[in-house]
């Protein structure tokens, strides 16, 4: 390989990362299930979470 080649393969790989980080991402955030039950709480009153006994 020669070392033309080898440094527009060095860059063309670098620009296919920074292009990736700039993408929009196809997964939402992860939300932990402690934070979606206060989630629900919150949107529903009603519908409280008891851990009294």
């Amino acid at each position: 390989m020669n070392r033309r080649k080898k440094i527009n393969q060095l860059l063309k790989a670098n620009a296919k990362k920074a292009s990736a980080k700039l993408a929009p991402k196809s997964k939402d955030k992860y939300i932990s299930k402690a934070d979606r039950l206060k989630m629900a709480a919150e949107a529903d009153p009603d519908l409280t979470v008891s851990t009294e006994q």
